[in-house]
C-alpha cells in the first residue's frame, strides 16, 4: 500500500515540475488558427462606426486608409510605411506633429485590434504565460502581453492579457491597459465570429471594470462574477477579402 502511495505522491511531483508552456508557441498557433497564411497580399475591407477602413498587407508593406464625409468634406486618411497622410476632399492637409501622430494612432488602433493576434508575432512583443483558466466552463491559456520601447510603438507601455482556447487557439478574450486619454483597463468578449476568405473576423462586447480593484488579469475572474460592465459594441460591418491586384501594364506606362 506505502508503494502505491509513494508512486503517487513521486506522480504528483512530477507533474507539478511540468514547465509552462511557452507562451510565444501558442501565439504563433492562434495567429494560425486566425488565418495567418491568407494575411499577406490581401486587401480587407469594413465599416466601423460611420467610417470605411482598407487594409493592404503584401510582403512586409502594408497601407491603412479611412474615409469618412462630415462638415469639412470627404476625409481621406492613409498610414503606410512612408508615414501618416490627411486628404479632405482630395487636398493635403497641412498637419502639426501633435495631430499627425493622433490621427495616425486612432487610425493604427482600429487596425491593430482588427487583425489580432497576427500583430502579437512583432518582435517587439514579450509575452508571460499566467497559467490555464476555464471561462464559461471552456479551458484557456492565459497570456500577458507587453511590449519593448524599442519597435513597439507610441503606446509601448499598455499591457494586455489574452485567453486563447487551449483546443482551438482562438482568442475569444482580451483585457488591455491604456495610458491615453486619462488610462484605464477593457475587456473583450468576441461573438459574431466569422470567417471570410480563411481569416478569422470576431465583433467583441466591450466592457469596463465596477469595482476598479483589481489587476488586469483578475477580469476573467471578475467577469465570470458579473463584476464588470458593457460599455460598447467593437461591431464590424461589410467585411471583404480580396487579394491585391497589381499595377495594370497600362499604369505602369509613362504618360
Amino acid at each position: 500500500m506505502k508503494y502505491y502511495t509513494l508512486i503517487f505522491l513521486f506522480s504528483l511531483t512530477i507533474l507539478g515540475c511540468q514547465p509552462d508552456p511557452d507562451p510565444h508557441i501558442i501565439i504563433d498557433r492562434a495567429i494560425k488558427a486566425h488565418g495567418s497564411d491568407n494575411y499577406d497580399g490581401s486587401h480587407i475591407s469594413f465599416s466601423f462606426r460611420d467610417r470605411d477602413y482598407t487594409i493592404r498587407l503584401n510582403g512586409g508593406e502594408f497601407t491603412y486608409e479611412r474615409s469618412w464625409e462630415d462638415s469639412l468634406g470627404k476625409v481621406h486618411d492613409v498610414l503606410d510605411n512612408q508615414g501618416f497622410i490627411r486628404e479632405v476632399d482630395g487636398s493635403r492637409v497641412s498637419l502639426s506633429e501633435e495631430d499627425q501622430q493622433r490621427y495616425a494612432n486612432s487610425l493604427n488602433s482600429v487596425v491593430y485590434f482588427t487583425l489580432l493576434p497576427q500583430p502579437l508575432g512583432d518582435p517587439a512583443v514579450n509575452a508571460t504565460y499566467l497559467g490555464a483558466d476555464t471561462v464559461k466552463s471552456v479551458p484557456y491559456h492565459k497570456i500577458q502581453v507587453s511590449f519593448d520601447q524599442q519597435g513597439g510603438g507610441t503606446d509601448f507601455e499598455d499591457v494586455f492579457v489574452y485567453w486563447f482556447h487551449q483546443d482551438k487557439y482562438t482568442m475569444d478574450y482580451l483585457a488591455y491597459e491604456f495610458h491615453v486619454n486619462g488610462g484605464g483597463t477593457r475587456f473583450r468578449e468576441a461573438y459574431n465570429v466569422r470567417e471570410i476568405k480563411g481569416i478569422r473576423f470576431a465583433d467583441y462586447i466591450n466592457y469596463t471594470d465596477t469595482l476598479h480593484e483589481f489587476s488586469l488579469a483578475e477580469y476573467d475572474k471578475q467577469f465570470k462574477a458579473n463584476q464588470v460592465q458593457e460599455l460598447s459594441r467593437i461591431d464590424l460591418e461589410n467585411v471583404e477579402v480580396e487579394p491585391i491586384k497589381p499595377p495594370s501594364i497600362a499604369a505602369k506606362q509613362p504618360s
